[in-house]
Protein backbone atom coordinates (compact mmCIF):
# COMPACT_ATOMS: atom_id res chain seq x y z
CA UNK A 1 0.00 0.00 0.00
CA UNK A 2 1.43 3.60 -0.97
CA UNK A 3 1.89 6.27 2.05
CA UNK A 4 0.82 9.40 1.77
CA UNK A 5 3.55 11.48 3.64
CA UNK A 6 2.09 13.35 6.45
CA UNK A 7 5.03 15.91 7.72
CA UNK A 8 5.31 16.86 11.61
CA UNK A 9 7.58 19.45 13.17
CA UNK A 10 9.90 19.18 15.35
CA UNK A 11 10.15 20.74 18.64
CA UNK A 12 12.33 23.51 17.71
CA UNK A 13 10.02 24.14 14.40
CA UNK A 14 7.36 24.31 16.83
CA UNK A 15 9.08 26.98 18.22
CA UNK A 16 10.24 28.98 14.91
CA UNK A 17 6.35 28.91 14.36
CA UNK A 18 5.45 30.56 17.76
CA UNK A 19 7.95 32.99 17.41
CA UNK A 20 6.62 34.13 14.27
CA UNK A 21 3.02 33.68 15.16
CA UNK A 22 3.98 36.47 18.52
CA UNK A 23 5.42 38.78 15.72
CA UNK A 24 2.40 38.58 13.35
CA UNK A 25 0.44 39.38 16.89
CA UNK A 26 2.70 41.78 17.28
CA UNK A 27 1.72 43.56 14.36
CA UNK A 28 -1.63 43.40 13.94
CA UNK A 29 -1.90 44.83 17.25
CA UNK A 30 -0.33 47.82 16.19
CA UNK A 31 -2.49 47.77 13.30
CA UNK A 32 -4.10 51.51 13.03
CA UNK A 33 -7.83 52.25 14.11
CA UNK A 34 -10.01 53.55 11.32
CA UNK A 35 -11.57 57.14 12.07
CA UNK A 36 -15.18 57.43 10.49
CA UNK A 37 -17.60 59.97 11.03
CA UNK A 38 -21.35 59.93 9.69
CA UNK A 39 -21.51 59.97 5.68
CA UNK A 40 -25.11 60.96 5.18
CA UNK A 41 -25.47 62.20 1.38
CA UNK A 42 -22.75 60.18 0.00
CA UNK A 43 -22.86 60.13 -3.98
CA UNK A 44 -20.63 57.29 -5.18
CA UNK A 45 -20.53 58.81 -8.47
CA UNK A 46 -18.47 61.32 -7.53
CA UNK A 47 -15.67 59.33 -9.74
CA UNK A 48 -17.98 59.34 -12.71
CA UNK A 49 -18.32 63.46 -12.52
CA UNK A 50 -14.43 64.36 -10.99
CA UNK A 51 -13.29 62.07 -14.83
CA UNK A 52 -15.88 63.89 -16.63
CA UNK A 53 -14.79 67.39 -15.23
CA UNK A 54 -13.41 69.73 -18.08
CA UNK A 55 -10.06 71.29 -16.66
CA UNK A 56 -11.89 74.52 -17.90
CA UNK A 57 -11.14 76.78 -20.16
CA UNK A 58 -8.20 78.31 -18.21
CA UNK A 59 -5.73 75.47 -19.79
CA UNK A 60 -4.82 76.08 -23.91
CA UNK A 61 -3.67 72.96 -25.17
CA UNK A 62 -0.29 72.51 -24.32
CA UNK A 63 0.86 72.27 -27.76
CA UNK A 64 -0.01 75.91 -28.68
CA UNK A 65 1.57 77.46 -25.95
CA UNK A 66 5.57 77.82 -23.96
CA UNK A 67 6.07 75.74 -21.15
CA UNK A 68 5.95 78.19 -18.74
CA UNK A 69 2.65 79.84 -19.87
CA UNK A 70 0.91 75.40 -19.71
CA UNK A 71 2.50 75.34 -15.73
CA UNK A 72 0.59 79.13 -14.99
CA UNK A 73 -2.57 78.00 -16.58
CA UNK A 74 -2.35 74.81 -14.84
CA UNK A 75 -1.78 76.45 -11.98
CA UNK A 76 -3.60 79.24 -11.83
CA UNK A 77 -6.90 77.40 -12.90
CA UNK A 78 -6.94 74.38 -10.61
CA UNK A 79 -5.45 75.90 -7.38
CA UNK A 80 -8.49 76.53 -6.22
CA UNK A 81 -9.83 73.48 -5.95
CA UNK A 82 -6.46 72.24 -3.91
CA UNK A 83 -7.68 72.23 -0.17
CA UNK A 84 -5.22 73.30 2.79
CA UNK A 85 -6.53 70.70 5.30
CA UNK A 86 -5.51 71.30 9.14
CA UNK A 87 -6.04 68.76 11.85
CA UNK A 88 -6.55 68.47 15.79
CA UNK A 89 -5.63 65.69 17.84
CA UNK A 90 -5.89 65.56 21.57
CA UNK A 91 -4.22 63.37 24.02
CA UNK A 92 -4.46 62.22 27.53
CA UNK A 93 -1.11 62.32 29.13
CA UNK A 94 -0.45 60.05 32.47
CA UNK A 95 -0.97 63.15 34.51
CA UNK A 96 -3.89 63.58 33.24
CA UNK A 97 -3.07 66.63 30.98
CA UNK A 98 -4.54 66.90 27.59
CA UNK A 99 -2.26 67.38 25.10
CA UNK A 100 -3.42 68.98 21.59
CA UNK A 101 -1.67 68.18 18.42
CA UNK A 102 -1.69 69.89 15.55
CA UNK A 103 -1.25 68.80 11.52
CA UNK A 104 -1.31 69.68 7.80
CA UNK A 105 -1.69 68.59 4.19
CA UNK A 106 -3.05 69.08 1.42
CA UNK A 107 -6.43 67.56 -0.60
CA UNK A 108 -8.38 68.22 -3.89
CA UNK A 109 -11.93 68.63 -4.78
CA UNK A 110 -13.63 65.75 -6.14
CA UNK A 111 -17.24 67.11 -6.59
CA UNK A 112 -19.59 69.89 -5.44
CA UNK A 113 -20.41 68.25 -2.67
CA UNK A 114 -17.53 69.22 -0.41
CA UNK A 115 -16.04 65.61 -1.03
CA UNK A 116 -11.59 66.21 -0.75
CA UNK A 117 -9.96 63.52 -1.04
CA UNK A 118 -6.25 62.86 0.88
CA UNK A 119 -4.31 60.71 2.17
CA UNK A 120 -5.22 58.34 5.36
CA UNK A 121 -2.10 59.63 7.05
CA UNK A 122 -2.84 63.40 6.97
CA UNK A 123 -6.57 62.82 9.17
CA UNK A 124 -5.46 59.59 11.28
CA UNK A 125 -6.01 60.14 14.54
CA UNK A 126 -7.72 63.67 14.01
CA UNK A 127 -10.57 64.60 16.35
CA UNK A 128 -10.95 68.13 14.37
CA UNK A 129 -10.56 69.11 10.70
CA UNK A 130 -10.76 72.29 9.31
CA UNK A 131 -10.24 73.14 5.62
CA UNK A 132 -9.26 76.21 3.28
CA UNK A 133 -8.47 77.19 0.16
CA UNK A 134 -6.33 80.73 0.36
CA UNK A 135 -7.18 83.55 2.24
CA UNK A 136 -8.32 83.76 6.20
CA UNK A 137 -12.02 81.91 5.68
CA UNK A 138 -11.62 78.10 7.35
CA UNK A 139 -14.75 75.12 6.58
CA UNK A 140 -15.37 72.72 9.65
CA UNK A 141 -14.98 68.99 7.80
CA UNK A 142 -15.63 65.61 8.85
CA UNK A 143 -14.20 62.39 7.90
CA UNK A 144 -16.27 60.42 5.38
CA UNK A 145 -14.14 57.60 5.07
CA UNK A 146 -10.24 55.95 5.15
CA UNK A 147 -8.14 53.22 3.58
CA UNK A 148 -5.07 52.63 5.60
CA UNK A 149 -4.44 49.86 3.04
CA UNK A 150 -4.08 52.18 0.00
CA UNK A 151 -3.10 55.56 2.18
CA UNK A 152 -6.26 57.32 0.98
CA UNK A 153 -9.10 58.88 2.83
CA UNK A 154 -12.02 61.55 1.58
CA UNK A 155 -13.20 64.08 3.80
CA UNK A 156 -16.02 66.67 3.38
CA UNK A 157 -16.94 70.22 3.89
CA UNK A 158 -19.85 70.85 6.84
CA UNK A 159 -21.49 73.79 4.30
CA UNK A 160 -19.53 73.64 1.51
CA UNK A 161 -19.42 77.13 -0.42
CA UNK A 162 -20.99 77.19 -3.88
CA UNK A 163 -18.66 77.13 -7.30
CA UNK A 164 -15.85 74.50 -5.64
CA UNK A 165 -13.14 73.87 -8.61
CA UNK A 166 -12.96 70.19 -8.82
CA UNK A 167 -9.81 68.46 -9.60
CA UNK A 168 -10.47 66.52 -12.60
CA UNK A 169 -9.82 63.06 -12.75
CA UNK A 170 -7.26 61.25 -15.35
CA UNK A 171 -5.94 58.29 -16.46
CA UNK A 172 -2.96 56.79 -15.00
CA UNK A 173 -2.53 53.61 -16.83
CA UNK A 174 -0.86 55.44 -19.77
CA UNK A 175 1.96 57.46 -18.14
CA UNK A 176 5.35 57.42 -19.55
CA UNK A 177 8.74 58.10 -18.36
CA UNK A 178 9.72 61.38 -18.74
CA UNK A 179 6.36 63.68 -19.08
CA UNK A 180 5.61 66.81 -17.35
CA UNK A 181 4.26 66.70 -14.11
CA UNK A 182 2.64 69.51 -11.65
CA UNK A 183 2.23 68.75 -7.92
CA UNK A 184 0.46 71.25 -5.93
CA UNK A 185 0.04 71.45 -2.03
CA UNK A 186 0.78 73.32 1.02
CA UNK A 187 4.49 72.11 2.22
CA UNK A 188 5.44 73.06 5.42
CA UNK A 189 2.19 74.90 5.59
CA UNK A 190 3.11 77.46 2.76
CA UNK A 191 -0.17 77.73 0.78
CA UNK A 192 -0.71 76.55 -2.46
CA UNK A 193 2.74 75.89 -3.81
CA UNK A 194 3.39 74.81 -7.08
CA UNK A 195 6.42 72.42 -8.05
CA UNK A 196 7.05 70.97 -11.64
CA UNK A 197 9.22 67.95 -12.95
CA UNK A 198 8.81 65.03 -14.66
CA UNK A 199 7.80 61.78 -13.81
CA UNK A 200 10.91 59.79 -12.75
CA UNK A 201 9.82 56.08 -12.94
CA UNK A 202 6.66 53.86 -12.67
CA UNK A 203 5.48 50.66 -11.15
CA UNK A 204 7.54 51.74 -7.97
CA UNK A 205 6.42 49.47 -4.62
CA UNK A 206 5.68 51.29 -1.70
CA UNK A 207 4.07 50.87 1.30
CA UNK A 208 0.79 52.52 3.13
CA UNK A 209 0.86 53.35 6.81
CA UNK A 210 0.07 49.87 8.16
CA UNK A 211 2.51 48.00 5.86
CA UNK A 212 0.55 47.10 2.94
CA UNK A 213 2.07 47.10 -0.43
CA UNK A 214 0.71 49.94 -2.73
CA UNK A 215 1.67 49.23 -6.02
CA UNK A 216 2.54 51.17 -9.08
CA UNK A 217 3.33 54.15 -7.43
CA UNK A 218 4.67 57.49 -9.82
CA UNK A 219 8.04 58.33 -9.14
CA UNK A 220 8.55 61.61 -9.33
CA UNK A 221 11.41 64.52 -8.93
CA UNK A 222 8.82 67.72 -8.96
CA UNK A 223 9.31 68.90 -4.98
CA UNK A 224 7.07 66.62 -2.59
CA UNK A 225 7.90 67.93 1.11
CA UNK A 226 5.69 67.85 4.32
CA UNK A 227 1.97 69.32 3.80
CA UNK A 228 2.16 68.21 0.46
CA UNK A 229 0.90 64.56 1.61
CA UNK A 230 -2.69 64.48 -0.08
CA UNK A 231 -2.54 66.99 -2.95
CA UNK A 232 -2.82 66.44 -6.54
CA UNK A 233 0.10 65.28 -8.95
CA UNK A 234 -1.50 66.59 -12.33
CA UNK A 235 -0.12 66.06 -16.00
CA UNK A 236 0.38 69.26 -18.23
CA UNK A 237 -3.42 68.71 -19.60
CA UNK A 238 -4.97 69.60 -15.66
CA UNK A 239 -5.73 66.50 -14.77
CA UNK A 240 -4.69 64.39 -11.87
CA UNK A 241 -3.22 61.48 -12.61
CA UNK A 242 -1.44 60.85 -8.91
CA UNK A 243 -2.07 62.06 -5.05
CA UNK A 244 1.19 63.00 -3.34
CA UNK A 245 2.03 60.66 -0.47
CA UNK A 246 5.17 60.25 0.01
CA UNK A 247 9.28 61.16 0.10
CA UNK A 248 12.57 59.06 0.33
CA UNK A 249 14.65 61.79 2.12
CA UNK A 250 17.61 60.71 4.57
CA UNK A 251 16.59 64.34 6.92
CA UNK A 252 12.46 64.87 5.75
CA UNK A 253 13.26 66.89 2.67
CA UNK A 254 12.82 66.86 -0.53
CA UNK A 255 15.51 65.16 -2.63
CA UNK A 256 13.74 65.04 -5.74
CA UNK A 257 12.58 61.18 -5.01
CA UNK A 258 8.55 61.45 -4.57
CA UNK A 259 5.85 59.05 -4.52
CA UNK A 260 2.31 59.25 -5.90
CA UNK A 261 -0.29 56.93 -5.25
CA UNK A 262 -1.86 56.43 -9.04
CA UNK A 263 -5.34 57.52 -9.62
CA UNK A 264 -6.34 54.44 -10.71
CA UNK A 265 -6.21 53.36 -7.26
CA UNK A 266 -8.34 56.19 -6.10
CA UNK A 267 -11.15 55.71 -8.91
CA UNK A 268 -11.35 51.84 -7.05
CA UNK A 269 -11.54 53.24 -3.94
CA UNK A 270 -13.11 56.51 -3.49
CA UNK A 271 -17.08 54.92 -4.46
CA UNK A 272 -16.54 52.43 -1.21
CA UNK A 273 -15.45 55.18 1.15
CA UNK A 274 -18.50 57.49 -0.11
CA UNK A 275 -20.93 54.71 0.06
CA UNK A 276 -19.36 52.57 3.19
CA UNK A 277 -16.66 55.06 4.66
CA UNK A 278 -14.25 51.61 4.13
CA UNK A 279 -13.25 49.78 1.07
CA UNK A 280 -14.37 46.29 1.94
CA UNK A 281 -12.41 43.65 0.07
CA UNK A 282 -12.37 40.15 -0.03
CA UNK A 283 -10.46 38.37 3.12
CA UNK A 284 -9.20 35.10 2.96
CA UNK A 285 -10.10 34.62 6.53
CA UNK A 286 -6.37 32.35 7.20
CA UNK A 287 -3.45 33.77 8.92
CA UNK A 288 -0.59 32.71 7.25
CA UNK A 289 3.76 32.39 6.92
CA UNK A 290 6.32 32.63 4.73
CA UNK A 291 7.34 29.24 3.76
CA UNK A 292 10.70 30.88 2.70
CA UNK A 293 11.05 32.36 6.02
CA UNK A 294 10.63 29.97 7.95
CA UNK A 295 12.89 27.46 6.07
CA UNK A 296 15.81 30.67 7.03
CA UNK A 297 14.19 30.32 10.49
CA UNK A 298 15.65 26.47 10.45
CA UNK A 299 12.55 24.94 9.50
CA UNK A 300 12.12 21.92 7.09
CA UNK A 301 8.99 21.92 4.89
CA UNK A 302 8.40 19.96 1.87
CA UNK A 303 7.91 22.90 -0.35
CA UNK A 304 11.35 25.76 -0.87
CA UNK A 305 8.09 28.60 -1.47
CA UNK A 306 4.48 29.19 -0.67
CA UNK A 307 2.43 30.68 2.37
CA UNK A 308 1.92 27.84 5.28
CA UNK A 309 -1.72 28.17 6.60
CA UNK A 310 -1.03 28.56 10.02
CA UNK A 311 -4.95 28.61 11.17
CA UNK A 312 -8.13 29.52 9.70
CA UNK A 313 -10.92 31.60 10.82
CA UNK A 314 -14.70 30.27 11.59
CA UNK A 315 -17.32 30.79 8.81
CA UNK A 316 -14.26 32.67 6.30
CA UNK A 317 -13.74 32.52 3.01
CA UNK A 318 -10.80 29.58 3.95
CA UNK A 319 -13.17 27.63 6.01
CA UNK A 320 -15.81 27.09 3.74
CA UNK A 321 -13.90 26.27 0.82
CA UNK A 322 -11.87 23.53 3.38
CA UNK A 323 -8.62 24.93 3.69
CA UNK A 324 -6.75 23.90 6.52
CA UNK A 325 -4.44 24.89 8.82
CA UNK A 326 -2.08 23.36 11.54
CA UNK A 327 -3.44 20.60 13.65
CA UNK A 328 -1.96 18.64 16.63
CA UNK A 329 -2.18 14.73 16.72
CA UNK A 330 -2.84 12.26 19.24
CA UNK A 331 0.62 12.75 20.57
CA UNK A 332 1.49 16.25 20.49
CA UNK A 333 3.12 16.55 17.59
CA UNK A 334 2.03 19.68 14.92
CA UNK A 335 1.12 18.70 11.54
CA UNK A 336 1.05 20.66 8.37
CA UNK A 337 -1.82 22.07 6.64
CA UNK A 338 -2.31 23.25 3.35
CA UNK A 339 0.55 25.51 1.77
CA UNK A 340 -0.25 27.49 -0.70
CA UNK A 341 1.44 27.62 -4.05
CA UNK A 342 -0.24 29.64 -6.23
CA UNK A 343 -3.58 31.23 -7.20
CA UNK A 344 -5.50 31.20 -10.38
CA UNK A 345 -1.74 30.27 -11.75
CA UNK A 346 0.02 33.43 -10.04
CA UNK A 347 2.48 31.73 -7.67
CA UNK A 348 2.10 32.99 -4.28
CA UNK A 349 5.41 33.29 -1.82
CA UNK A 350 4.39 36.06 0.52
CA UNK A 351 1.69 38.01 2.04
CA UNK A 352 2.49 40.43 -0.23
CA UNK A 353 1.99 38.62 -3.01
CA UNK A 354 -1.52 37.21 -1.48
CA UNK A 355 -2.58 40.99 -0.76
CA UNK A 356 -2.01 42.17 -3.89
CA UNK A 357 -3.64 39.06 -5.96
CA UNK A 358 -7.13 39.97 -3.59
CA UNK A 359 -6.92 43.48 -3.95
CA UNK A 360 -7.81 42.87 -7.62
CA UNK A 361 -10.13 40.62 -7.20
CA UNK A 362 -14.02 40.92 -6.02
CA UNK A 363 -16.50 39.37 -3.26
CA UNK A 364 -17.84 36.39 -4.96
CA UNK A 365 -15.13 35.39 -7.20
CA UNK A 366 -13.86 32.44 -7.32
CA UNK A 367 -10.46 31.41 -7.25
CA UNK A 368 -8.41 28.19 -7.92
CA UNK A 369 -5.92 27.74 -5.71
CA UNK A 370 -3.19 25.07 -6.08
CA UNK A 371 -1.80 24.03 -2.47
CA UNK A 372 0.08 21.02 -1.15
CA UNK A 373 -2.08 18.99 1.05
CA UNK A 374 -0.52 15.80 1.87
CA UNK A 375 2.28 15.17 -0.21
CA UNK A 376 0.90 16.00 -3.46
CA UNK A 377 -0.69 18.94 -5.42
CA UNK A 378 -4.33 19.60 -5.38
CA UNK A 379 -6.03 22.71 -7.00
CA UNK A 380 -9.23 23.59 -4.71
CA UNK A 381 -11.75 26.23 -6.05
CA UNK A 382 -11.96 29.23 -3.45
CA UNK A 383 -15.61 31.84 -3.29
CA UNK A 384 -14.86 35.06 -2.03
CA UNK A 385 -16.93 35.77 0.65
CA UNK A 386 -17.61 38.74 2.78
CA UNK A 387 -16.10 39.47 5.91
CA UNK A 388 -18.84 39.46 8.53
CA UNK A 389 -16.68 41.09 10.43
CA UNK A 390 -13.99 43.48 9.70
CA UNK A 391 -12.13 44.41 12.93
CA UNK A 392 -12.47 40.50 13.56
CA UNK A 393 -10.74 38.98 10.68
CA UNK A 394 -8.18 41.47 11.20
CA UNK A 395 -6.46 38.92 13.22
CA UNK A 396 -6.31 37.10 9.82
CA UNK A 397 -3.98 38.46 7.59
CA UNK A 398 -6.24 38.26 4.06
Amino acid sequence: MKRTPVYQLSGRQILVLSLASAFIAIGISAAVALFVVSRQSADPSAVAKAESASPNAGISDPSTVSDEQNSIEVYRTLAPGVAFINTTSYQQDFWGNVQEGKGNGSGSVIDSNGDILTNYHVIEGAQKLSVSFGGDKTYPAKVIGGDPDTDLAVIRIQDPPPGLTVIPLGDSDKLVVGQKVLAIGNPFGLDRTLTTGVISGLQRPIRAVNGRPIDAAIQTDASINPGNSGGPLLDKYGKMIGINSQILSPRGGSVGVGFAVPVSIAKRVIPQLLQYGEVRRPKLGASTMSVSNLIDQGARLPVDSGLLVRNVMPNSTAAVAGLQGLSQAPDGSILLGDIILSIDGEKIATTDDLYRLLDKRQIGDTLQVEVYRGGRRVTIPVKLLAASNQRTSAQYQD
